[in-house]
């Protein structure tokens, strides 16, 4: 009997299980926007529970849910939140309606968002997705060709590589013409020489969820004294409540070489050799063949790769995104990579109604091994310092390495003939490594203080460990060539540590249904600390301990550095909206800087701007053609305080001579510079008429800016008389403007099965400058350009071309010319060549830029490419200038077998000449349009995988095509890295490669 109870209580027990399992339902459905279009990424709870899931690409979900009874939460950011039971439903269909109180997109604008529909400054958007769509070691690479009015030069293609970054033009002539970038709140500076990494290449873009370029005076007068060069606002992927997403990207690749210069190959060097020489350097010159192709030594087919895991999620109080990265990318140029290893940690906790708290913390250890490429000298020294100059300039008859298989000085080779060229390979074994460790950091706390007034205090942090070593060893030498300071190494040390705090003070309220209302008041502080130490040695015993031991060194130094700045800001911001139709925005900002003079601590940077959705009249709602119309307007100043570093505004002493005190030599110090009280801040006065229309529904939409931008109180090196002990003094002297338009255009072609969208953008600027310091209206910055008052900053000055003086040309005086060599021209025929004939050749600022987007998607598939070019500017080849010049001893280009003879008369080029040196003329300008791919990338998608929610699949080529007239590797390049006036010059820079990778994207 009791057997029998227990097997019917079983029973029940069992089906009672069953029924309750049997309840489990699984959903699936569709979210879609209010033009029924897919909308990817809602988040769909299950209420009461911790269970949930996103949309996919496609509008798409499945979710288990407990009962037919449950109820399921349907939320998007700027639709009503929607709750849907499922009762017997087992397919959803969802339309989302629009929240006409967060309507449209946010922009994060600096200290806080918007609806895009109030924001009345010009402001461009990019998110994660463009930005990731080409693999890149940098944000800016991935900005690039994406946002009007935003220009990115690649100044060197080395593995995290220089960049150069513009918003509308260049904005300073001595200092830094960078924008501001911010990193969720932490504030962050570009810049450095062309063989310097990077520093946006410390931070991972992988983890960009979107950025916000603010280009005109209204959006980026509330940062003041730094906004004067554009604001570039980063914002990183944070956590959300539902579901924890778990995530995997990765992909690998091999970059490749897209060209090669055509030189002389060993026959034909030989043949020069001797006609150069006037005597059988070689005595059978056929004899020596093609000789060693030193382009093919030094360059390779290298690697690249990224692996990013991810976890976002959290519930209603607490959110977290973890993420980690390893990137690492081999160069095209031998002994040349960069690897870097990254954390970050976003996390948002809501305490309760009133308190909220949060962090975020970007940490990366870069590893950057740099080889010499690029140099501002001409001539004989760029083949000495770049190994790309040395690798063209390598004679093809010398060998790589000697029978024992070690590295050959060329000054052991044949004799020690050739002592004034350098074997590449020496070059690349210089050691060049330098280590950063760098971490981001923002803690902010949010309090509620009453209905609508909030404060936020935000203490952020930016510290950063560079270690560099160097050694240039003793093996790379020809024996005898060797002394008692061979062998030459350093230890750098930098460390760099800003603290900000930023109190924020936000009150906002509506005035009935009709007026909103919004201030925001900030004080901040920061503090930047510089600090660095050097030690150097020189004549080592030997290459066993490198730069480990430099005690060891019979010549030894060392040195120091430390520097202090503070900046203190005040600001007030009111925005004011009527109707969703007209929108004011008032901004005030006040910022003191240590940097400046006693008499000018304090700069002030207004700015006024409005907005007017002429759309919402009632004479525009009636149109079935155009969305949306609004017409913006701004004028502002803004400030620059990046243009000197800290105590120019003082009197200063360094190091002087060494003085015999007692018999000893004494260093002494000695004043550097002049006391400048009225040292003030550099201003840019900024104008703005844009307008942003869309049609048909939203499908197609036009974005248009004008602006004009007058820089004043420009910081400029005055010249002073010798008589006065000083060389020059710096202060406001010179004056800038830049004038353009830019236009961006967005189309949904296609959106049926097959779906097709495009986007694309076009710049203009002309920049020019005003005023010098008053008593001179140009100066040299190169051999070759110029800062000229009336003109574009770093136009080219230059002799102008005119072909190879002939058997019987009369040589004129001055230009030291010969017959076979160049010939220029007397421009004011006065019968002397002198710098009176040299004349404004070439501009290197574009007459115009662009990018370029298409995507396709048809069920699973979806094909992406990117186009992005310059149009217009001209580029000035120095390696041209260097290798059509046969001097004896280097090898020159492939065209120098057409050079100059008695028998061929040639008009290009000169015909060999020992020790000979060619005109600085306008035969070595070229033009540097391009229209470049960027990115074509293949992707297939497989989604509602058991377990996974999304894997994806690609392959993706990346510099495929450039079509361009220009001569050298790249067009894309400029050997003075982020210089405002040495532009568009071409000096044995590294070379752009071209790659195909493969990826996976798993979502689970």
């Amino acid at each position: 009997m009791k057997q029998k109870l227990l097997m019917l209580i079983l029973v029940f027990i069992s089906i009672g299980i069953h029924s309750a399992s049997a309840q489990e339902v699984l959903v699936r459905g569709k979210v879609l926007d209010e033009k029924q279009l897919p909308l990817p990424g809602a988040n769909i709870l299950v209420k009461g529970t911790t269970v949930g899931t996103v949309t996919d690409i496609d509008g798409n979900f499945s979710i288990s849910a407990p009962n037919s009874s449950s109820v399921l939460v349907i939320s998007f950011l700027g639709y009503f939140t929607q709750e849907i039971t499922i009762n017997n439903n087992n397919t959803i269909s969802v339309s989302m309606v629009p929240n006409m109180d967060e309507l449209g997109e946010f922009v994060v604008t600096g200290y806080g968002t918007q609806r895009k529909i109030e924001t009345t400054g010009s402001i461009s958007s990019v998110k994660s997705a463009e930005i990731m769509q080409t693999p890149v070691a940098n944000v800016a690479q991935g900005l690039q060709g994406r946002v009007a009015g935003l220009q990115v030069v690649q100044n060197s293609a080395a593995p995290g590589g220089n960049v150069s970054v513009r918003v509308r033009g260049t904005n300073s002539i001595r200092g830094s013409s960078e924008p501001l970038f911010i990193v969720d709140g932490v504030q962050f500076n570009n810049g450095g020489g062309v063989n310097d990494l990077s520093p946006l290449s410390t931070i991972n873009p992988n983890d960009i969820a979107s950025v916000e370029v603010l280009k005109d005076a209204s959006s980026t007068a509330i940062y003041g004294a730094r906004g004067a060069n554009g604001v570039v606002i980063i914002t990183t992927k944070r956590g959300s409540a539902g579901r924890t997403v778990f995530s995997l990207d990765s992909y690998y690749g091999m970059q490749q070489p897209i060209k090669q210069i055509e030189m002389l190959n060993a026959s034909q060097f030989a043949s020069l050799e001797n006609e150069v020489y006037k005597r059988d350097v070689f005595p059978n010159p056929d004899a020596e063949g093609e000789g060693t192709n030193w382009q093919d030594i030094i360059f390779r087919n290298a690697p690249i790769q990224s692996h990013q895991l991810s976890l976002l999620g959290g519930n209603e109080k607490t959110q977290f995104a973890i993420s980690g990265n390893f990137f690492d990318q081999q160069g095209i140029v031998i002994n040349s990579d960069f690897r870097r290893y990254s954390l970050r940690i976003n996390l948002d906790h809501r305490i309760n109604d009133r308190f909220k708290i949060g962090t975020s913390l970007l940490g990366s250890q870069n590893i950057n091994n740099t080889i010499p490429t690029g140099s501002t000298s001409l001539d004989g020294a760029a083949i000495t310092t770049s190994i790309v100059g040395a690798a063209l300039g390598a004679p093809p008859t010398l060998k790589p390495y000697d029978a024992n298989g070690k590295l050959w000085p060329f000054g052991d080779q044949v004799a020690g003939g050739y002592r004034e060229v350098t074997n590449p390979l020496g070059l690349a074994e210089i050691l060049n490594k330098t280590n950063i460790q760098q971490v981001l950091t923002n803690l902010y706390i949010e309090a509620k203080l009453a209905e609508g007034f909030t404060y936020t205090a935000s203490f952020n942090a930016v510290l950063r460990n560079d270690l560099n070593d160097f050694y240039s060893p003793i093996s790379i030498i020809a024996l005898g060539d060797r002394n008692a300071t061979s062998g030459n190494g350093r230890k750098f040390n930098r460390d760099q540590s800003t603290l900000l705090h930023e109190s924020i003070f936000t009150y906002s309220k509506k005035f009935g249904t009709d007026h909103s209302l919004r201030f925001t008041g900030l004080f901040s502080t920061q503090s930047d600390e510089v600090r660095t130490n050097q030690a150097t040695g020189a004549g080592f015993p030997n290459d066993a301990t490198t730069n480990e031991a430099l005690q060891v060194a019979t010549i030894f130094s060392s040195s120091s550095f430390r520097a202090t700045e503070r900046l203190d800001s005040y600001m007030a911001r009111i925005n004011y909206g009527y109707k969703d139709k007209l929108f004011f925005d008032l901004t005030a900002r006040a910022d003191g800087s240590s940097k400046f003079g006693k008499n000018n601590k304090y700069g002030f940077f207004p700015a006024a701007s409005g907005a007017w959705r002429i759309s919402e009249e009632s004479f525009m709602k009636s149109s079935s053609v155009i969305s949306d119309f609004k017409l913006r307007a701004s004028y502002g100043i803004t400030g620059n305080s990046g243009a000197i570093s800290p105590y120019q505004s003082l009197a200063t002493v360094g190091p002087g001579s060494s003085y015999n005190i007692g018999n000893a030599f004494v260093t002494g110090l000695a004043p550097t510079g002049i006391a400048n009280p009225d040292l003030r801040w550099e201003k840019s006065y900024q104008s703005n008429i844009g307008i942003d229309v869309s049609f048909l529904n939203d499908r197609f939409s036009l974005v248009a800016d004008y602006y004009n931008r007058t820089t004043r109180d420009l910081l400029y090196l005055k010249n002073l008389p010798i008589s006065s002990g000083y060389s020059s003094i710096i202060g406001n002297f010179a004056e800038l403007e830049n004038e353009g338009f830019e236009i961006a255009i967005n189309a949904n072609l296609v959106n049926k099965a097959l779906r097709w969208d495009v986007s694309g953008n076009m710049s203009f600027n002309r920049n020019r400058v005003v005023g010098l310091d008053g008593d001179v209206d140009e100066q040299f910055v190169t051999p070759y350009s110029v800062v000229s008052v009336g003109l574009p900053l770093g136009v080219f000055k230059t002799f102008v071309f005119d072909g190879i003086h002939q058997t019987g040309d009369q040589i004129l005086p001055g230009s030291g010319g010969r017959i076979g060599g160049h010939k220029v021209k007397d421009v004011n025929n006065d019968g002397v060549i002198s710098n009176l004939d040299q004349v404004i050749t070439g501009d290197p600022n574009p007459d115009f830029i662009f990018g370029f987007t298409s995507n396709f998607a048809y069920k699973a598939f979806d094909l992406n490419f990117f186009v992005s070019g310059s149009v217009g500017n001209d580029l000035y080849n120095i390696s041209r200038y260097t290798f059509e010049n046969p001097l004896g001893q280097r090898n020159v280009l492939r065209g120098l077998e057409d050079r100059w003879s008695p028998t061929n008369p040639s008009q290009e080029f000169v015909s060999g000449f020992q020790g000979g040196r060619l005109p600085i003329s306008d035969r070595f300008l070229e033009d540097g349009s391009f229209v470049r791919l960027k990115n074509i990338t293949l992707g297939y998608s497989l989604l509602d995988l058991k377990g996974i929610s999304k894997l994806r699949f690609y392959v993706s080529a990346n510099n495929l095509l450039t079509i361009t007239d220009y001569s050298g590797f790249d067009p894309e390049v400029n050997t003075f890295g982020g210089s405002n006036v040495a532009i568009g010059v071409d000096n044995l820079v590294y070379p752009t490669a071209k790659s195909f990778i493969g990826g996976i994207q798993i979502t689970f």
